[in-house]
């Protein structure tokens, strides 16, 4: 009974969101409530959820001084040369901004945490989606779906997790993975590049000079019929005439560039040359400040909440001195502290319920039970399947530490190695970034201000297929 209703409480999660029914944080908090009433243990629901919260809390408070810290990096111009770089090669090419998306959420990747991943990757790209009004799902799945395959690196979690839950050593996983990764990654960039071309056959192609002078001009003549209409929004409206004539290989009929609605006056690239906050004299501080913090989190000096906490202190202490200044940036960055923290613990009342009244524990014993008798020979292609959707219906930790055991037993049983098991368990973390109890996932939505069941739509069934392109490369190169 409680595999079925385990099963029933998820899917129900997911079609209201998915169809908008209900907000995230609503449907995160009610709907596991209401199914712990359901099976008699609505008495033990506080417990739960505080269980729950005492669990995330650390993740809550990480991502709310990570925001804050990496939000004053990017206000004080540490990225701008890097944004700079890869925007520069975007141009106003849709193809190029989609695959440049894709590199850049990779590249940052490396520091093996997907918030900070996602919150640099928004804040260069997204006023360039807005812009060229590009389809902003596209931005936040390839992102995730870049995180997601270099989210495997040992210290990234789920590879470290395989390891002690196995007893294992990481790097006995990650290396022999390797190929089959890099085939994961191949693909992302090709797919990055046919949804970059689909959004080029949509939108046309502008050159750098035709984008920024097209802005200019249609800023002049918004403010000329406004002057003399009373009407500036219709002349903002039918300031865009003369786009079609200016792209190469557009339909002559796309909309106007949109004006900068970011807040922060940034134009086509996404940054503002001229912003007050920038402090270029801190320029090398605050790069050896964070390559110091990123470091620190690798070496596991301190835990990462304690670390985001005193580095986000030090870059306000240092970069603004003066009170009302730190102020000033602390608010500017609430939102979205506010947004990501409030669905994390929402995110702690089911995850908590399904662990509490024992579904989690339920359905993993089901989905091993039902496993053929004839499929033990291939346990490791087994692990690796259900992977996929396992990691996307519970947290890392439920599967690594509650399910790959299990599935590391059974394939013992008939000759199948720890290690395989463990290199097929990493293939679904494409699509885990994107499921709904990822807290970075919130960051990325949030901040390209995107909903979830929009980008959950869009990006599961890309996210699924590298799952099985990793998969099947880990296979063809005889890894698992």
């Amino acid at each position: 009974m409680l595999t079925i209703l385990g099963f029933v409480m998820i899917a129900t999660f997911l079609v209201l969101i998915m169809l908008k029914k209900m907000s995230p944080i609503a449907a995160l908090v009610l709907i596991p409530a209401l199914f712990c009433v359901f099976v008699g243990k609505g008495a033990h629901l506080g417990d739960y959820v505080v269980e729950g919260v005492s669990d995330l809390a650390p993740t809550a408070a990480m991502l709310m001084f990570a925001i804050i810290y990496f939000g004053v990096m990017i206000d004080v111009g540490l990225f701008d040369p890097v944004v700079r770089g890869i925007l520069r090669f975007c141009k106003a090419d849709p193809m190029r901004i989609v695959v440049g998306t894709a590199v850049l959420a990779a590249i940052v990747s490396l520091d093996g945490d997907g918030s900070t991943t996602f919150m640099i990757t928004v804040s260069a790209m997204y006023p360039l989606y807005k812009r060229l009004k590009m389809s902003l799902v596209v931005m936040t799945g390839v992102a995730a779906m870049a995180n997601g395959v270099m989210n495997t690196l040992p210290w990234g979690g789920p590879t470290a997790r395989a390891a002690t839950a196995l007893k294992v050593d990481a790097g006995d996983i990650f290396v022999p993975m390797i190929p089959a990764l890099a085939v994961g990654l191949l693909f992302v960039l090709l797919l990055a590049y046919v949804l970059g071309v689909r959004e080029r056959r949509r939108l046309g192609v502008l050159t750098l000079d035709q984008a920024l002078a097209e802005d200019e001009q249609a800023e002049a003549e918004t403010v000329l019929v406004g002057a003399g209409t009373g009407k500036g929004e219709a002349g903002a409206q039918g300031s865009g005439t003369g786009r079609g004539s200016a792209r190469t290989g557009g339909s002559g009929a796309a909309a106007p560039a949109p004006q900068d609605d970011t807040g922060s006056g940034e134009g086509l690239y996404g940054i503002d040359p001229d912003r007050p906050t920038l402090r270029p004299r801190l320029y090398w501080f605050n790069a050896l400040l964070t390559a110091t913090l990123l470091t620190a989190m690798i070496m596991e000096w301190l835990p990462i909440p304690v670390l985001f906490l005193l580095g986000a202190a030090l870059a306000l202490t240092v970069n603004f001195p003066h009170m009302p200044d730190q102020k000033a940036r602390i608010a500017a960055h609430a939102e979205n502290v506010l947004n990501v923290s409030g669905m994390v613990f929402a995110a702690a009342v089911f995850t908590g319920v399904l662990q509490g009244t024992g579904m989690v524990d339920h359905m993993a014993a089901w989905l091993v039970g039902n496993i053929p008798d004839g499929m033990g020979p291939h346990m490791a292609l087994v692990t690796g399947v259900l992977s996929i959707p396992l990691t996307y219906f519970m947290s890392n930790d439920g599967f690594y530490f509650g399910i790959l055991p299990v599935l590391a037993e059974a394939g013992q049983a008939h000759g199948v190695s720890t290690l395989e098991i463990a290199r097929a368990s990493i293939v679904g973390q494409p699509l885990h970034m994107s499921s709904p109890l990822v807290p970075a996932v919130y960051v990325l939505v949030g901040m390209a201000k995107v909903e979830f069941g929009d980008h959950t739509r869009f990006v599961v069934k890309w996210a699924a297929l590298t799952c099985l392109v990793v998969l099947g490369a880990a296979v063809l190169f005889g890894i698992v």
